[in-house]
């Protein structure tokens, strides 16, 4: 007669994955003690895992990425998704794309509705021309959030609408004066880029040129943090899902000066 494996603790589970939540996000982020009071307990409600993507920090908060939603469905045995694009509310012409999205948790449930928009003005530069797939993507972030009742927005759902400070801006000012006039560039800015370019071994001044071209600026030194906080993102999320066409891309700007950070 076989011996029935013994069934794994749920509560054993969820202690494991938080202890590699906690561990991997201090190895390779600067964390707050209440950033990581946040990691905690969205590790118990959502049981994603920061390792493989499902959650991202970004300007201090946690968001949840589309990977994320997607395990979580599966986990939760999502029975099926619908996706229409809506067209009345789209223009090629100008690359604007609304798509709407059911998401249905059984068989017997009438769906949960959201909508998701993309147009070049709320897009990151990185994926300019691929707008109507990151509407699609938005769409079925926002049904999967209604439907399993998650409050974090999801990355793909972040616009890019970068926001020029004047010098009067106090933020700015204080920030320059913190930094030794290395504006919007603080250290932990530039760890992270430098950890990005370290990991996937990506030419450092090809990296900052391409920065510097994508923040709109002549230096990187000159571009706001909310832009170089959007450049690291975007790059992070490219490296991660298609480096030989990121490698290609940085190529293009090896005939370019060498840009000061």
């Amino acid at each position: 007669m076989k011996k029935r494996g013994r069934r794994p603790n749920p509560d054993n589970t969820l202690t494991a994955l938080t202890a590699r939540n906690v561990r991997w996000a201090q190895r390779n982020l600067v964390l707050s003690r209440e950033q990581v009071g946040s990691l905690r307990s969205l590790t118990a409600e959502l049981r994603l895992s920061v390792a493989r993507g499902d959650l991202r920090l970004i300007n201090g908060g946690w968001y949840v990425t589309h990977a994320g939603l997607m395990r979580l469905s599966h986990r939760r045995r999502c029975s099926g998704i619908r996706i229409r694009l809506i067209p009345e509310f789209c223009d090629a012409s100008l690359s604007r794309w609304v798509f709407e999205t059911v998401v249905y948790k059984s068989k017997r449930s009438k769906g949960f509705v959201g909508y998701g928009d993309a147009d070049p003005s709320n897009v990151s530069p990185l994926v300019r021309g691929a707008e109507m797939r990151v509407a699609e993507t938005r769409a079925v972030n926002r049904a999967l959030r209604k439907a399993y009742g998650i409050g974090l927005c999801s990355v793909e759902e972040l616009g890019w609408e970068p926001k020029t400070q004047g010098p009067s801006d106090p933020q700015r000012s204080s920030s320059t004066a913190a930094n030794n006039g290395h504006r919007n560039s603080p250290p932990r800015l530039r760890d992270r880029l430098c950890l990005l370019i370290r990991q996937h071994q990506l030419d450092a001044n090809l990296v900052k040129a391409y920065a510097a071209d994508s923040c709109g600026t002549p230096n990187l030194r000159d571009a706001t943090r909310e832009q170089i906080e959007a450049f690291i993102t975007n790059l992070a999320d490219w490296a991660a899902k298609d480096r030989p066409g990121l490698l290609c891309k940085l190529n293009g700007y090896s005939g370019s000066q060498e840009v000061t950070s």
